[in-house]
């Protein structure tokens, strides 16, 4: 039977080759991913010190407070240091030569001044010793035209740009401080000023020789007290490498779902190739237990047979694993992604592509491979070529369509629960619902959508409507493999119309100005917000700022502006917010008993009640204060309460008389001198919010796109198996007047409403999805409702056809290849 089964395969290499690629494409997605992912893994091991070559311990704050200035020489002053520096992280701006910003987040740190703590790799000149100096990386030196001496103005959130000396270049590709933006280095006090920071991120630490680690940390521990926490080098190294390896292994976790996703999809193609093999061999199989062949033997066999396809196909999938991993490695670069690392090909990641892409060979063979085992040894007398169609049992059915209504019912119940769970768990019962109760329904609608076929076509779409659905469970599972990815690309890209139109109704309901200042990478600039009011062009300027004190959530209102987000007017008049006035939302009144010109305090200091009113705004999530605890002030009041708070979005509206014109460039003169900051209309600031949506959905569609040609794979293989199944019909019709352009249109009508079926379905399902989670976010926030992008969801079927048509086209082939005279006489 070994012998038998591997001649078996030799003959029909050619037969199998199609059904082993969804393999080949689901096990390279699965590999390449791994292998990716290693190489980053092995990089973020050799980047985990780059700036700790020379740091025997660190100290860092235990809180959200950042270390004082003071502490660095408490701890340099410690019996055995050698050195000790402040170095902290932030962002900032530089101006280009054009007098317009860089664009690119760009990394500000405090380079340490002491040599015996530098661990930069210098490419030019040399590191800033004192105020006034600043390294940049070379490429941003380069794409300038920067010049070592030469004057190079940075600012951000401490304030305007000022020129700094450029004295040197650094080299920090691939390292954490590479994130795709400029690197702006400048000495500890520099820093801090351009950061608006009132202290360190840590104190780095060198030891004089002879000093041990764990002596100096105790010293250090001390000094710094049980505000900060002490690492050695050690410490340092493993954490930065956990960091690293954490967001790795999330990251991989995100690529590996969608690699399940095209190995599921394959694994229903491999699944249905198997159905459709052995059942055109029945008569073989039969032939076999004439002449002694048990059950088991069979079973056994077709198990070889599927072991021995998965195997080659794993292989082959590893191969084009490493290429495909090659192919993102390429694409980071182009896209200068702060993203580093080879190709890294190990042991396990080979031997678990290869074990898993062949059990899941196996495992989609065994339900085929034990159906093909019951084969009657009598069927080898009769003339039968394939085992008779079947259709779905009525316990499938019946517990199809059960299953199919939980899941419908768990999606309308997910939003009035708030259970995003009950979402996901309703999308997979619906997905099982119409796997189960597929044999009646693709059938039915391959049906319904052949009427108009056959009213177009006449007798060629008839032959291809009744070829279709002559084995129900075939097309049924062929159908299901495309619902899958279909499924999913549709609910995301419904979900991603509905959250950018809930993203532009949010602006359009709380921006009520025309023009928004915002911060990048950050909060706005201190004194920008100043500048901006004092210009004579503009009447409205009110930063958005908020603040949490004693369990209300005290936000900064401007009086032309606060209306805009509220609901309603309980008592009082909103008119009459001023300095020493508030706006009192209805829950905190009723919960402490303020009224209309009540006196409230707020830190010390007391304000009188003007209005009380309602904002139905929902709670944000992990909120910590209560639902309507809410204090509005204007603006001056809330910087004399909470002076250190910043925000990151200024609204800006002209004065009376004040053209468009006129009003940008009065902002733009303010702000051309804060490189953290942008200056955009409304219209930009929806784009901005909104491209990230975009950019998730591109990612997604792009990893999606491999399980829908997966599924694509498996049309044309049911379909090319099917004509090898009805090779002396389709004989018999051509030698009575089918025309071979009529034989080419049968099949390509069979292979669109497979797929238009599928994708339908698909659809459907993902447009459910994705209604249950925009009503749960509506019951969260208030802002989103399903949007249906008619224009997307029209391409997806309109791909879906294009692909289905070319799918067809090596069946069409192969059925016209044979003299009608030869495939009469086969058997």
């Amino acid at each position: 039977m070994i012998r038998l089964t591997l001649r078996q395969l030799r003959a029909e290499a050619l037969r199998l080759l199609l059904s082993s690629l969804a393999i080949v494409l689901g096990v390279a997605f699965i590999a390449g991913t791994l292998i990716f992912v290693d190489g980053m893994r092995a990089g973020a091991y050799d980047r985990a010190g780059t700036f700790d070559r020379h740091t025997d311990l660190a100290v860092y704050s235990a809180t959200k407070d950042p270390l004082p200035t003071a502490l660095v020489d408490r701890v340099r002053a410690l019996d055995g240091v050698a050195a000790a520096e402040g170095e902290l992280l932030g962002s900032g701006g530089i101006v280009g030569a054009d007098d317009r910003p860089v664009l690119g987040y760009a990394v500000l740190a405090a380079v340490p001044v002491d040599p015996a703590l530098r661990s930069y790799d210098v490419v030019a000149g040399r590191l800033p010793d004192r105020p006034g100096e600043v390294v940049l990386d070379a490429p941003t030196v380069a794409e300038e035209g920067f010049t070592l001496g030469g004057p190079v103005r940075v600012g951000g959130s401490g304030g305007a740009a000022r020129p700094y000396t450029l004295v040197g270049t650094v080299d920090v590709a691939g390292t954490p401080r590479d994130v795709g933006g400029p690197f702006i280095g400048l000495v500890g006090a520099d820093a801090m000023a351009v950061t608006g920071q009132r202290g360190y991120d840590r104190i780095m630490v060198a030891a004089d020789p002879g000093v041990t680690d764990a002596a100096l940390a105790d010293r250090a521990a001390e000094a710094a007290g049980a505000a900060a926490t002490v690492k050695t080098r050690q410490r340092i190294l493993d954490d930065a490498v956990e960091d690293a390896v954490r967001d790795l292994q999330q990251f991989n976790m995100v690529l590996l779902t969608f690699a399940g996703v095209a190995v599921v999809v394959a694994g229903f193609v491999i699944a249905n190739t198997f159905a459709i093999v052995l059942a055109q061999r029945t008569r073989r199989t039969a032939l076999l237990r004439l002449v002694g062949a048990t059950r088991g033997q069979l079973f056994r066999a077709a198990l070889l047979e599927s072991a021995v396809i998965g195997a080659a196909a794993s292989a082959a999938g590893v191969l084009l694993g490493v290429a495909l991993a090659g192919g993102m490695n390429q694409l980071m670069t182009r896209l200068d992604a702060p993203v580093s690392g080879g190709l890294t090909l190990t042991a396990p990641t080979v031997l678990l592509s290869l074990l898993l892409g062949t059990a899941i060979t196996v495992g989609a063979a065994l339900l085929p491979a034990w159906r093909g085992t019951r084969v009657p040894p009598v069927a080898a007398l009769t003339d039968a070529a394939v085992q008779p169609a079947r259709g779905a049992g009525r316990l499938r059915l019946a517990v199809g369509a059960l299953v199919f209504v939980a899941g419908i019912a768990a999606l309308v119940v997910a939003a009035s629960a708030v259970q995003v769970v009950l979402v996901a768990l309703g999308g997979v019962l619906t997905f099982f619902g119409l796997v189960l109760f597929g044999p009646v329904l693709v059938p039915a609608l391959v049906r319904v959508l052949g009427w108009p076929a056959r009213k177009l076509f006449g007798a060629t779409a008839g032959l291809a409507v009744a070829n279709a659905v002559r084995n129900p469970r075939r097309i049924a599972a062929t159908a299901t493999a495309l619902v899958i990815g279909i499924g999913l690309v549709s609910a995301f890209v419904v979900g991603a119309r509905s959250t950018k139109d809930g993203i532009e109704r949010s602006v359009d309901a709380e921006i009520g100005v025309d023009w928004l200042v915002t911060g990048i990478g950050g909060d706005l600039p201190a004194p920008l917000v100043g500048e901006l009011r004092a210009r004579p062009e503009l009447a409205v300027v009110h930063e958005q700022r908020s603040a949490v004190t004693a369990d209300v959530e005290v936000r900064a209102a401007h009086p032309a502006l606060v209306g805009r987000t509220l609901t309603g007017v309980v008592a009082g008049d909103v008119d009459r917010l001023a300095p020493g006035s508030v706006l009192v939302h209805r829950e905190l009144a009723q919960a402490r008993g303020w009224t209309t010109d009540s006196t409230v305090t707020v830190r010390g200091r007391s304000f009188r009640v003007a209005a009380v009113v309602t904002d139905d705004g929902p709670v944000l999530a992990g909120s910590s204060v209560p639902a309507g605890h809410v204090i509005d002030v204007v603006d001056a009041d809330f910087t004399a309460l909470f002076p250190a708070e910043r925000g990151y979005l200024a609204e800006i509206d002209p004065a009376d008389g004040v053209t468009a014109d006129q009003a940008r460039a009065a902002i733009e003169a303010v702000v051309a001198r804060y490189p953290t900051a942008n200056l955009m209309d409304q219209g930009a600031y929806k784009k901005m919010l909104t491209s990230t949506v975009d950019m998730l959905l591109a990612f997604v569609t792009a990893l999606l796109g491999l399980a829908v040609v997966i599924a694509l794979v498996g049309v044309a293989n049911t379909l090319s198996l099917s004509v090898v199944e009805r090779t002396r019909e389709n004989a018999v019709l051509r030698a009575v007047g089918l025309t071979r352009g009529r034989m080419r249109a049968v099949l390509a009508v069979e292979a669109v409403l497979m797929a238009l079926v599928g994708a339908l379905l698909g659809v459907g399902l993902g447009t459910g999805v994705s209604a249950a989670a925009m009503a749960l976010l509506a019951r969260i926030s208030g802002d989103f409702a399903v949007v249906l992008p008619l224009g997307q969801l029209g391409l997806i079927l309109g791909v879906a056809v294009v692909a289905a048509l070319a799918a067809s086209v090596l069946p069409a082939r192969r059925a016209l290849a044979r003299p009608v005279v030869e495939a009469l006489g086969d058997q």
